[in-house]
């Protein structure tokens, strides 16, 4: 297996119910070669001191990147992450996505350069979110199909994600019909591969941003794998009070905007190189 160095980015918002079965579920990865960084787009204190007692016995370095609540900002922060990522390879995740064990070592096992990894997620209803505990991650159960289905509903394609062995695994990444797109709860991709493209255009809210990245990969020239059913993590479920029509139609037409011009280096990213117009 590759031992690169892998930065393991969480985004975090208010929500440490569900940030700290994440921030446990990284303390039992079958792979040491990484470190987590939470990015945080402003959450209160309380937050910083649940991150602060995990640092006290943690396995890997865990750091805690902060800005100011302005308002949804979670491109900002995710693009100063990226910058502040101590390793050459780089692991997106949310702070609702509970990492199997080999979660990090897939990652690394199929990383290649000229490649970004799109993984896919097992969605879980409300039940199964709020029954799972630390000592269930620790353990294990929450990975068990009959223990989840025991909790709340499972859904058939959820159970195979969380069943299959290998091969089968494989055979599913070759055969699925959806896209390998980059989205935010289970890709990865190489550093400065992110930063040649500047990083996450930070005009976009919620609802898309992370594909529209994955866009400019491609157009960057960097092909896409498919690892949907190899690499593991429990989606956790939420409201989603930020999701409104006007962020989803602007992300939309930033999206054909850079699909039609073949744009590959964002204006509005790491690096600002236009100012933003209201």
């Amino acid at each position: 297996m590759s031992q690169i160095s892998i930065s393991v980015i969480v985004s975090t918002y208010n929500s440490e119910t569900w940030l700290r079965n994440v921030l446990e579920s990284y303390k039992y990865q079958d792979y040491i070669n990484f470190e987590v960084i939470v990015a945080d787009d402003g959450s209160k204190e309380s937050t910083k001191e649940l991150i602060d007692a995990f640092k006290v016995d943690y396995p890997v370095n865990l750091r805690h990147i902060w800005h100011e609540d302005q308002g949804y900002r979670r491109q900002r922060i995710l693009n100063i992450a990226i910058t502040e990522a101590a390793f050459e390879y780089i692991l997106m995740t949310d702070g609702d996505c509970i990492a199997r064990p080999d979660f990090v070592s897939t990652h690394a096992k199929y990383a290649e350069k000229g490649y970004f990894l799109s993984g896919g997620y097992c969605k879980l209803d409300m039940p199964s979110s709020q029954a799972i505990t630390p000592s269930d991650i620790e353990q294990g159960n929450c990975f068990n199909v009959k223990w989840l289905k025991s909790k709340g509903q499972l859904g058939k394609k959820q159970e195979l994600k969380l069943s299959v062995g290998d091969t089968l695994a494989n055979f599913l990444d070759v055969v699925t019909p959806t896209g390998a797109t980059f989205n935010n709860c289970n890709s990865s991709a190489w550093k400065a591969d992110l930063i040649a493209i500047n990083g996450y255009d930070e005009r976009m809210q919620y609802g898309g941003p992370d594909r529209e990245l994955g866009e400019r990969l491609v157009n960057y020239g960097i092909k896409t794998k498919q690892i949907r059913y190899k690499a593991i993590c429990l989606h956790l479920d939420h409201p989603r009070g930020y999701k409104t029509k006007e962020s989803l139609d602007r992300n939309l037409a930033i999206r054909k905007h850079t699909k039609d011009h073949k744009v590959i280096k964002t204006r509005y990213g790491i690096e600002k190189l236009e100012k933003e117009s209201n």
